[in-house]
């Protein structure tokens, strides 16, 4: 199947029906599938409970996302090794739900980005990431970095504060409130930091978040034995079990279904009522992750491709991942997407099919289930340090350092403005400007390609039949596109002002427009006010196809088309060329 058929193509469990039932299913894959899945798993763990708690809600729900929408989506996804949960892009986007809606808006939020999913892959826009440039994309990850990185300061310095919405409003809120900042929580916040970075550079197999994260934990119990106290997940968090009893941390039970509108807010209520308002108010931040998730999943599908040598089929990975994000949030699942990370380390760990990323999905419920206790002596620095690593991955210094430096001025004009509207306005908003941007730019940067020149004496053009003095050879280089028709046919008009007539010689005009047409029309007119004959010559496939729908057909004494250039200059060597023109 050619890679054009992956992209427009629907097909639904593509990835695992290739991989498991095409080519036979071992038990040597299975081997290499679950070290992949419970190597994985380990680093999304924490990973989850991190983008959950930055995400503003309690640290179990990223780990109910990781286990249901990391199931549900390596089933019925059409990438092989993307391994799916909540990532951090979605971070600026649903912390500002939570927020105002609580846990029930944020997880109607992701039903209805589902939904919209669902539809886009049913419309076949699978080729959605080929129309976003590469400037637009760093420009809006490494706003998301800063933006995540910046969050995560308030607990990794131990700061008691409430943030404001705007991102220059946390700016002031923290540098007001550094005087108050915690030395135990900074200390164990930069032990882990050091342990990652270290880590990191020393190129070990196994990733470093479990080692730092131990770390961490050793450091904080080691510091609340002394005196000092570390805040942790099992400190700042609490449940309610359904037979009523209450406890620290993260609940030692899997989910069970319950509507997502009826979660209970901290004081007992209600966050939300079900109405068609509430919907409407919803539906532009479901818009929203719906945009984010469907270029980071298909965004994660493009770079396993690479590393892989393998398609995806991008249809069926934007309803797989349309499908987890209906359902999970009936069991307490919020926003997940493709995760480029963990699915990489999915790949180098070993993962022969999307079995890797279920039984990772297994690993997860485990957790919960064996290690729930333990996870809630992780403290909160521990996880900002995680987090800052990961915007600082997400940011790509070295991509935004070589754009700068290699890269067309105009890209890095998209680039900043991506970034900057990223950090102070919105992300979608930075994307569709960024986009709306880059392509003013390319447009003008076509138009400018699109030249006319005089060949009548050059002799790469003219072997024979030289044209008379009274007579000009004029050739089109490029598209007659809006963008350039109108300056094309007045430099046309100029040149030929004065001559009997000119050839138009455009063997080099691929594509010609409505506004070309428009142009091209006004220059007929033009012509036929001065007397000057028109001969076009070597007119390609579009451009005839559309002169002949705008019904510009040859015209008496005026306008005649000629199949090659050689062709009008016989007619110009013939003694009865009026003639020519007047039989036409």
């Amino acid at each position: 199947m050619t890679h054009h058929a992956h992209l427009i193509s629907f097909k639904i469990a593509s990835a695992i029906r290739e991989s498991c039932l095409t080519h036979r299913y071992s038990l040597s894959r299975f081997y290499h599938d679950l070290m992949a899945g419970i190597t994985v798993g380990i680093v999304a763990v924490p990973l989850s409970l991190a983008l959950a708690i930055a995400s503003g809600v309690p640290p179990q729900y990223g780990l109910y996302t990781a286990m249901i929408a990391g199931f549900i989506t390596a089933l019925l996804g059409g990438s092989r090794y993307s391994v799916s949960g909540p990532t951090a892009a979605f971070v600026i986007i649903l912390h500002p739900i939570t927020e105002h809606w609580g846990l029930s808006g944020l997880l109607v939020a992701t039903i209805l980005s589902g939904i919209i999913l669902v539809l886009m892959a049913l419309a076949r826009l699978g080729r959605l990431i080929e129309y976003i440039p590469e400037p637009v994309t760093i420009g809006f990850t490494a706003g998301i970095g800063v933006v995540i990185a910046t969050l995560q300061l308030k607990d990794f310095l131990g700061l008691n504060l409430s943030l404001p919405e705007s991102y220059v409003g946390k700016v002031e809120a923290i540098s007001q409130g550094l005087s108050s900042f915690q030395w135990p929580s900074l200390f164990v916040g930069v032990a882990t930091l050091l342990i990652l970075i270290t880590w990191n550079r020393c190129h070990f197999k196994f990733p470093g978040h479990l080692p730092a994260l131990l770390v961490g934990i050793g450091a904080s119990l080691f510091l609340t034995h002394s005196g000092y106290a570390v805040e942790t997940i099992a400190s700042r968090f609490h449940y309610v079990l359904p037979t009523g009893e209450t406890g620290s941390g993260i609940p030692p039970i899997l989910p069970s279904f319950a509507w997502p509108w009826s979660h209970l807010d901290s004081e007992g209520n209600n966050t939300i009522p079900i109405t068609i308002e509430t919907v409407r108010a919803l539906l532009p931040a479901a818009f929203s992750i719906a945009m984010l998730a469907a270029i980071e999943s298909l965004l994660c599908a493009v770079v396993l491709d690479r590393i892989t040598n393998t398609r995806h089929y991008s249809n069926g990975e934007l309803f797989a991942q349309g499908v987890s994000n209906i359902i999970a949030p009936f069991f307490g699942g919020i926003t997940s997407t493709a995760a480029i990370a963990r699915s990489v380390v999915n790949y180098r760990a070993g993962a022969q099919t999307p079995i890797a990323s279920m039984l990772h999905a297994i690993m997860v419920i485990l957790s919960i289930l064996l290690f729930a206790g333990i996870l809630g002596y992780l403290p909160m620095p521990s996880i900002a340090a995680l987090l800052f690593m990961v915007a600082w991955n997400m940011s790509e210094p070295p991509k935004v350092i070589s754009l700068i430096r290699k890269a067309p001025l105009s890209d890095i004009v998209i680039f900043g403005v991506c970034f900057s509207l990223t950090v102070l306005i919105d992300m979608v908003v930075a994307i569709g400007v960024g986009i709306a941007l880059a392509s003013i730019l390319f447009v003008r940067d076509i138009s400018k390609m699109t030249k006319v020149s005089d060949v009548s004496h050059d002799h790469k053009h003219i072997i024979l039949n030289p044209p008379p003095n009274d007579w000009g050879i004029l050739k089109i280089n490029g598209p007659l596109f809006f963008a350039a028709a109108d300056r094309i046919f007045g430099e046309l008009m100029e040149i030929s002002e004065g001559k009997k007539g000119i050839i138009l010689h455009m063997e080099s005009v691929s594509i010609i427009d409505s506004g070309g047409i428009s142009a091209f029309e006004k220059f007929i007119e033009f012509c036929a006010q001065k007397n000057i004959r028109i001969i076009i010559a070597d007119l390609q496939f579009q451009p005839f196809k559309t002169l002949d729908k705008a019904r510009i057909k040859p015209i008496e004494n005026l306008l005649i088309f000629v199949p090659t250039l050689q062709a009008g200059l016989q007619i110009l060597s013939m003694p009865n060329q009026g003639g020519v023109f007047g039989m036409l």
